[in-house]
């Protein structure tokens, strides 16, 4: 009996603790963002906005040039890193014509306050309201691109306010699934506490969806992605790169998806 008691408590311990600390084992900010020129981008603006709970927000808004406003990708980063390390995609996406804002969430990239499920919701609210206000950006032409973490993001947002277009890389069904993935031993859906359960909202968004996977992806199983994608309405469009893990190039800025999603968006050009 006392052994079982104490079996109990050292049990009890590890899960108050799993509990207590679970967000670091979901977010990884960083910071030490370089200014823009540091980095060999020339025609990038640094900018500012604030959440509705009074945090000051910083991303970089790649402008396009031409006549009328263009089609504006919105990117909602993964876990991890900061908006630099998005430099690649934006400047691809920049190239074809397509204005870009790379934001990060609050807690990254050297911005205040503590990543959560709630904070990266109105952090993407304030980022589509900064779009919002700015002359150059046509509402009608938004489009919401996710990265990981960020499709989560992405998709609740859609459902909130929907895009013309949504792109969402290496998506999965919900955080609680992913933990089971990587977690069997632990209660995860019962310690969980930021459940980003994209598969619950995929079916109320009824815009073009273009999903892009790794094939051999550690840490999204293509079967996730794929789950989700089956979950959603039409019209929407599959590309699995047969080759790619989680965090290869191919999936941040490979001429194959980067192709396949200016083909994507197209017709809102």
């Amino acid at each position: 009996m006392i052994v079982t008691a104490g079996c109990v408590a050292v049990i009890a311990a590890v899960l108050a603790l799993i509990w207590t600390m679970q967000r670091r084992f979901i977010y990884f900010p960083a910071g030490g963002v370089p200014a823009p020129s540091e980095i060999g981008l020339t025609d990038v603006e640094p900018v500012t906005f604030e959440t509705i709970d009074g945090l000051s927000l910083s991303g970089w808004f790649f402008a396009a040039s031409g006549p009328s406003p263009p089609v504006t990708v919105l990117v909602f980063n993964g876990n991890a890193g900061n908006r630099s390390h998005r430099r690649p995609l934006a400047a691809a996406l920049q190239r074809h014509g397509f204005q870009v804002l790379l934001v990060d969430y609050r807690g990254y990239g050297g911005n205040p306050g503590a990543p959560s499920k709630n904070g990266l919701a109105a952090d993407g609210r304030a980022a589509r309201a900064y779009l919002a206000g700015r002359s150059d950006v046509d509402l009608s032409r938004l489009v919401y691109f996710g990265e990981s973490l960020g499709t989560a993001v992405a998709v609740d947002l859609a459902v909130e306010h929907p895009p013309a277009a949504l792109v969402l890389r290496s998506p999965f069904t919900s955080m609680a699934d992913l933990g089971r993935y990587h977690y069997p031993f632990l209660p995860v859906r019962l310690l969980l506490r930021d459940r980003f359960s994209a598969i619950d909202q995929i079916r109320r968004i009824q815009v073009p969806l273009l999903v892009i996977a790794g094939a051999h992806d550690g840490i999204v199983p293509i079967d996730n992605s794929r789950g989700l994608y089956e979950a959603a309405m039409v019209p929407k469009t599959l590309l699995v790169l047969p080759d790619a893990d989680h965090n290869d190039y191919e999936l941040l800025a490979g001429d194959e998806m980067i192709q396949a999603i200016v083909r994507f968006l197209q017709p809102l050009k």
